[in-house]
């Protein structure tokens, strides 16, 4: 994971949100979407490839640690809907980045 949060410094410049939330680990279906929606997957079907890369990977989005994220304005939204769509507890915070 150290490698991901390396690589996303340079993802976000100007202003940002930095978004938590908190899940309950014996939650395993809340788990597994959240991972789902985070990292993605890929998986093979009837002899195809299927690939979703997942949220951390846009550009805007920068993994920070185990439950956080930093997302430009323009991501904001999406990570919202997931959070409050599935009732996962979360916080937002604005942030100003040089």
């Amino acid at each position: 994971m150290m490698g991901l949060v390396r690589d996303g410094k340079r993802k976000i410049n100007g202003p940002c949100f930095l978004v938590t939330w908190d899940i309950d680990s014996e939650d395993r279906p809340a788990v597994g979407r959240t991972q789902y929606f985070l990292f993605g997957r890929t998986y093979h079907r009837n002899g195809k490839k299927y690939t979703y890369r997942g949220f951390v990977w846009r550009e805007g989005v920068r993994y920070v640690a185990q439950s956080a994220v930093l997302v430009a304005p323009d991501q904001l939204m999406e990570i919202l809907r997931f959070l409050e769509s599935n009732g996962i507890d979360h916080e937002v915070e604005s942030l100003l980045r040089p």
